[in-house]
């Protein structure tokens, strides 16, 4: 099983920057598939950026160019830096882990952290 802890979220102006950070445990951390979505109030869960376990990322188009994911397998760490935030980036994040086992698909959730952008 992996756990995850994230932490960094707060309240800043629209154009300020955040750093969220997640903190994961487990002996299989360096090969999940990792990434970091985000929940607005009444809204879906959308995906925010995900990186693969050797360093390749993804972002979803709304956050290109401003937020950056990456990770550290020795230190069992994944961060999002956000810069540029708008008001419409206000959300609870939460950090993911994937993997497959046996062709069967498993995740494990953080419990989120707020990021509140105001205008």
């Amino acid at each position: 099983q992996v756990l995850l802890v994230e932490s960094g979220g707060g309240s800043v102006q629209a154009g300020g920057s955040l750093r969220l950070s997640c903190a994961g445990s487990g002996s299989r951390f360096s090969s999940n598939a990792m990434g970091w979505y985000r929940q607005a109030p009444g809204k879906q869960r959308d995906l925010v950026a995900t990186i693969t376990s050797d360093g390749g990322t993804n972002y979803a188009d709304f956050v290109k160019g401003r937020f950056t994911i990456s990770r550290d397998n020795a230190k069992k760490m994944m961060w999002l830096q956000m810069n540029n935030l708008k008001p419409e980036d206000a959300a609870v994040y939460y950090c993911n882990a994937n993997w497959v086992v046996a062709g069967n698909k498993f995740n494990s959730w953080g419990q989120g952290t707020q990021v509140t952008v105001s205008s």
